[in-house]
This record gives C-alpha cells, structure tokens and sequence, in this order.
C-alpha cells in the first residue's frame, strides 16, 4: 500500500460532529442574548433623548419636541425610536421622555 497522508472519511465525520455539537449549544445562547440586548439599547436610547431635552431645556428655556430636537440638531433627524424599531420614544410636557410601544395603523 502506498503511504498517503491525508485524513480518513471517519475522522472527517468526527470533526463535522464536534462542529455540530458547538453549533448546537451557541446558537440558542446567542438568541437569547439578542433580546436582552435591544431590551440595554432601547434604555440606553431614551437616556441619551432625555440628556439631550435636558440640554434644550438649558438652552432655549422650554420643553422641546421630538421634531424641535431632530431640527435644531440635539438628535438625528432620523432617530425617532428604539434602535430595534418596536418602540418610539414620546416627551410629555415636563420632559419626561418613555418609550411606548409602536402601534400600527
């Protein structure tokens, strides 16, 4: 027989296993996580709107709107909720900014 060196079709099956195993145990982890993540995204989101009203407040002497901060350049114009998009945020008249729940039409 000649001596070749490669790998055999068993170990080729024993690495594409171990390889399944791994994936099998990270996927579900990493999905779990991805709700928590834009769960810290969308806090930290109305944090940085409620510092920025805070900041027009000091400025212009007033309770702003979201369009009056996308306008005057406290937040981008396109920056109207969560960054996963199932929340917008909302400023009442004092200044408190929530974000509620997007509804459709």
């Amino acid at each position: 027989m000649k001596n070749e060196k490669g790998f055999t079709l068993v170990e080729m099956m024993i690495v594409m296993l171990v390889i399944s195993v791994l994936l099998i145990v990270t996927i579900p982890n990493v999905a779990k996580h991805n709700t928590n993540i834009n769960k810290k995204g969308c806090e930290a989101y109305v944090k940085m709107v409620q510092a920025q009203v805070q900041s027009y407040i000091i400025d212009k002497n007033q309770v702003p709107t979201l369009a009056q901060l996308s306008s005057d350049g406290y937040l981008n114009q396109n920056a109207t909720g969560c960054p996963d998009g199932t929340k917008v945020v909302s400023i009442d008249s004092e200044g408190n900014v929530t974000a509620v729940t997007k509804t459709t039409p």
